[in-house]
């Protein structure tokens, strides 16, 4: 590992965030100042109501949008000094993402959405499909690694995307709102699988949600309103090993 990236206490922190956005003639301020860390090994919930700030948040940690002020710390690197490229290859590296909207490519099976990522990062052929299948494996879809998404199920599109997520093995995954979509069972299923990449795989997961049911899920849960931190408290989470059914 280079040195650079190796683990410090904090997987990811960011001090005195601050994002704000045009509306008309006024500027609405989304983040208000915002401190946030999180730790490998360990899932954090970013909660609160729509319009909070959650999901500009995690786009602001992740290097997917700019703040206007503060900084990001990602790995013991500082995320925003970085030219745009070596950002995108910063995430590439060493980030993993599941959406609320899955985000499959339509024309792609299974296998081919983890292995696409997979091949971006310089694996080859043979290596990829091998990783491909062990990490559908592990999201019990391996009997649909030949599908495309239309013959899949929601639960197995989002299955899918976390399968094409922890192919990578990152140090750092995020999940925006990863089970609105999903029914009770399969939002249960996929919330075990990110808890599964903390404790088995060390990452530190960051997932926004306004679903309470995920709370016990959780090692932190950080409440997010009007883009300023209400609440932040350590939680003991209940470990789960997913039993995966037909979704």
């Amino acid at each position: 590992m280079n040195a650079s990236l190796v683990p410090h206490p904090s997987a990811i922190s960011a001090r005195g965030l601050v994002k704000r956005f045009k509306s008309g003639r006024n500027i609405v301020e989304i983040l208000r100042g915002v401190d946030f860390d999180a730790m490998h090994g360990e899932v954090t919930m970013v909660m609160g109501p729509s319009g909070s700030g959650k999901s500009t948040l995690i786009a602001a940690l992740s290097g997917l949008l700019r703040p206007d002020d503060g900084e990001v710390t990602a790995l013991g690197q500082d995320l925003w000094s970085r030219r745009a490229g070596r950002i995108d290859r910063f995430r590439l590296d060493h980030c993993g993402f599941v959406f609320q909207g899955f985000n499959l490519f339509p024309a792609l099976t299974a296998l081919q959405q983890v292995t696409t990522v997979l091949k971006y990062k310089g694996v080859a052929k043979r290596q990829a499909r091998e990783m491909g299948m062990a990490s559908l494996a592990e999201v019990g879809l391996e009997s649909r690694a030949h599908q495309r998404p239309a013959a899949l199920s929601g639960g197995e599109k989002q299955r899918v995307a976390i399968a094409r997520a922890l192919a990578k093995r990152p140090q750092l995954l995020f999940a925006d709102e990863p089970t609105s979509s999903l029914d009770g069972e399969n939002g249960q299923i996929v919330t075990q699988l990110l808890q599964r990449a903390a404790k088995e795989h060390g990452a530190a997961v960051i997932c926004v949600t306004h679903d309470p049911r995920l709370e016990a899920f959780a090692d932190r849960i950080v409440h997010l309103e009007d883009g300023r931190i209400l609440d932040d408290r350590r939680h003991t989470a209940a470990v789960h090993s997913p039993v995966l059914v037909g979704a």
